[in-house]
């Protein structure tokens, strides 16, 4: 039997799972790390941690597995997007890693702006200039720490960083280079005249390749450290989203999913590529050749819910305590009681701003229609439809942009919710499905690695074999027309309180 390694390198911490060529897990391992604060709105980490985290967890599903090194056949690697890696000629990591949620850049940001354009970023890039991803924090670096940026020689992305440790070689690919703001993304090659106008030499970039292409093979040092063979491949490999969808189908037109975390993310496929000049979503390069895919991004999904459960749940949080029972579900008993429209009472779920499709940081939560009659249940009722119409929302911007979506698969804690994935099947009026394996981007990786071995012919011949449905919800005929009436009223509240927002938040 043939098996492959999928690394999943993430902000908590890095997991590596073994598979078998049908996408059985064999044995799985986790390591994590931690994030380093040393200012209001900076975030980063140590690569050093990252490489020990993924030695350390291959070491570990080899020796719990047994499997014989012959038979792995090769290695894919996921990656938290957007992280920022400075190496010298010798390899030596410069300074810590600045991460995908660090917000320091706001002055580069600008700086993008004023030296490109808006429109001309968008249109090379597919997507706005943004603090977190990786150009704006290469000019803070050049602007902040001159010293530093003199002795730059390899600029890479935490899991291509990995890649270089494996394999020795400078790489990366197209689903996570999209991320970096340096990436014809149309083209799906580097933008020259992007790296000309920001000062970044083109030879610091590794080689951009699709990502189930191999990159190369494991170092002798290294496979012998790990106990692999020197011939393994490693391939491109995949930005955590982009290999996500890969881990759930999601790797043909018409099919997208729905992740229901502390944000909400809604994330197609799509064969041609299609750009918001509004900026409401991203577009980058998918892990499927010749593909791209768009992705809405709601700021306060699961966070609503957590929040509500938090200062309202009590009775909850001890009931479910006694009974051995997760929180959530009695929470979800309590919602089912109440009807479609929460008694007339609407949620707008933006507790941290908003980024699709409002972009407003000044967006803050609101029940609107609250009354006397109305019931805690009302209340939590109302936070998960609300959610809800956030994620439609994304769906709406996808529709303008002639992105179909047509099959829905739900990951994420808040699919694992039958009231929701209800909901979302309602609301999107499709199937919504969840996938067997929970494995998700060390999955995806996984699997683009079988077909860089030659166990695949393509990438959604892999899927169709090794990716499994576990639940189907179809939408109520009747619920349907019912939650659109509220959605439709859901769409006029944030227009009528933009301007109050920011009064708001001026005071």
């Amino acid at each position: 039997m043939s098996y492959i390694i999928g690394v999943d390198c993430g902000t908590s911490g890095t997991k590596t799972v073994l598979f078998d060529h049908t996408g059985a897990v064999i044995a799985s391992e986790t390591i994590e790390y931690p994030m380093y604060q040393p200012k209001n709105g900076y975030a980063e980490q140590d690569p050093i941690h990252w490489k020990k985290a993924m030695l350390d967890t291959i070491k570990s599903v080899m020796a719990k597995s047994g499997v014989s090194k012959d038979d792995v056949k090769g290695i894919g690697i996921s990656g938290q997007m957007h992280g920022l890696v400075l190496l010298d000629k010798d390899n030596n990591v410069l300074r810590p890693s600045i991460i995908w949620c660090d917000q320091r850049t706001g002055a580069e940001v600008e700086e993008m702006n004023r030296t490109v354009g808006r429109e001309k970023l968008v249109e090379i890039t597919a997507n706005p200039a943004l603090t977190g991803w990786t150009a704006a924090k290469i000019l803070w670096v050049r602007n902040n720490e001159p010293e530093i940026f003199s002795r730059i020689a390899h600029i890479l992305l935490p899991k291509d960083y990995l890649r270089l440790i494996l394999t020795g070689e400078y790489a990366t690919e197209v689903s996570d280079a999209s991320g970096m703001q340096l990436l014809d993304v149309p083209g799906r090659k580097w933008s020259d005249e992007l790296l000309s106008a920001f000062g970044i030499d083109k030879s610091w970039l590794g080689q951009v390749y699709e990502s189930c292409e191999v990159t190369g093979t494991l170092t002798k040092a290294m496979a012998d450290e790990l106990g692999l063979n020197k011939s393994t491949i490693v391939v491109g490999g995949a930005g955590d989203n982009a290999a996500a969808a890969v881990g759930t189908g999601v790797v043909e037109d018409g099919k997208a999913f729905t992740t229901i975390g502390t944000s909400g993310v809604v994330f197609a496929h799509t064969s041609s590529i299609s750009i918001d000049k509004a900026g409401r979503v991203h577009t980058c390069c998918a892990a499927v050749p010749g593909a791209w895919h768009v992705m809405g991004v709601t700021q306060g999904a699961g966070l609503s819910l957590k929040w509500f459960r938090d200062n309202f749940c009590s009775s909850e949080k001890e009931t479910a305590r006694l009974m051995g029972v997760d929180e959530y579900y009695l929470m979800d008993k309590a919602a089912e009681k109440v009807p479609v429209g929460a008694n007339k009472l609407l949620y707008l779920p933006y507790l941290m701003g908003e980024r699709t499709p409002h972009l407003d940081p000044d967006a803050r939560g609101v029940f609107f229609g609250l009354s006397a009659i109305h019931t805690r249940s009302d209340m939590l009722r109302a936070v998960m439809e609300g959610v809800t119409y956030s994620l439609r929302d994304c769906v709406e911007v996808f529709r303008e942009m002639k992105v179909s979506v047509s099959d829905m698969m739900a990951c994420g804690g808040g699919g694992s919710s039958p009231l929701w994935r209800s909901m979302l099947a309602d609301l999107y009026n499709c199937n919504v499905k969840t996938a067997a394996s929970k494995e998700g981007p060390a999955l995806g990786v996984a699997i683009l690695a079988s077909v860089g071995a030659g166990l695949y012919s393509s990438v959604q011949e892999a899927c169709g074999a090794i990716v499994r449905t576990d639940k189907v919800q179809a939408p109520d005929s009747e619920k349907v027309p019912e939650y659109e009436k509220y959605y439709q009223l859901y769409r006029e509240i944030y227009p009528a309180l933009k301007e109050k927002f920011a009064a708001l938040s001026a005071l």
